[in-house]
């Protein structure tokens, strides 16, 4: 299990690589631009809002557990903290995503095209609208998906005392969702949909989720998660050729 999640973990890493290469940068342009941008406003609104947001989840102590305030905050503040930069980054890197899902989707043809030595000018598979199509599809689809588990997770988190795990479920749910939102898009390339791709990452799951962490990783380190976008998407494309049969 260990050694799947650190072989998922390494592909957005090799991802970073592969569009550093002449013949893909081109192709880096356009999502690289709107995860800039993006990623811009959501370091603005976190600088402003972060206080208001900390007041708002960290409990009020009864004046008899005073003594035991700077202990419990001294805990949990990390904690929410870590939250908040989490739900803050995936929910631009969502939007990111959804609008530069077609940019993605061939960024991953042409990543797949390089990596089994095809040219990279070849005539796509899918016609470009088809693909278009089937990328804002995608996203829909993962928008219901993602919707389903971010109320139930919210609404933990917003639950006095139980709320302390929140955080961890914020982890494991964004990794998740990072992983199935990247390896769709070489496997939507040909003609997958995405209760497919969600049974069959659930089906080898250490290995998706592994690739999930490697890319919260990247999305949380500045001026790196300018380039998470499109690494994450070379990366899924790499960990789809090789382990397409697994995920």
């Amino acid at each position: 299990m260990i050694l799947n999640i650190l072989k998922g973990f390494a592909y957005p890493f090799k991802g970073m690589n592969i569009i550093n290469k002449p013949e893909i940068r081109r192709f880096v342009i356009v999502p690289l631009s709107i995860n800039i941008v993006l990623f811009t406003i959501a370091i603005a609104i976190l600088f402003t809002m972060f206080d208001q947001w900390m007041q708002s989840l960290l409990p009020d102590f009864p004046s008899w557990l005073s003594w035991l305030e700077d202990w419990i905050l001294w805990i949990i503040w990390p904690l929410f903290a870590s939250m908040i930069f989490f739900v803050v980054f995936y929910s631009f890197t969502f939007i990111a995503n959804l609008i530069a899902a077609p940019f993605n989707s061939l960024l991953a043809e042409k990543v797949e095209l390089l990596l089994k030595g095809e040219p990279l000018n070849k005539t796509p598979s899918y016609p470009v609208l088809e693909t278009v199509k089937q990328s804002l599809a995608s996203e829909i689809s993962k928008l219901f998906y993602l919707l389903k588990w971010f109320i139930i997770i919210l609404l933990i988190s917003l639950i006095p005392v139980i709320n302390i795990i929140a955080p961890v479920l914020w982890f494991v749910f964004g990794a998740w969702m990072l992983a199935l939102e990247y390896i769709d898009y070489p496997m939507s390339n040909h003609g997958y949909h995405f209760k497919d791709i969600n049974r069959q990452a659930t089906s080898r799951k250490t290995l998706s989720f592994g690739f999930g962490c490697g890319t919260l990783l990247l999305t949380s380190i500045p001026l790196l998660n300018f380039l998470a976008m499109p690494a994450a998407v070379a990366g899924a494309t790499v960990l789809s050729i090789n382990h397409g049969d697994q995920i």
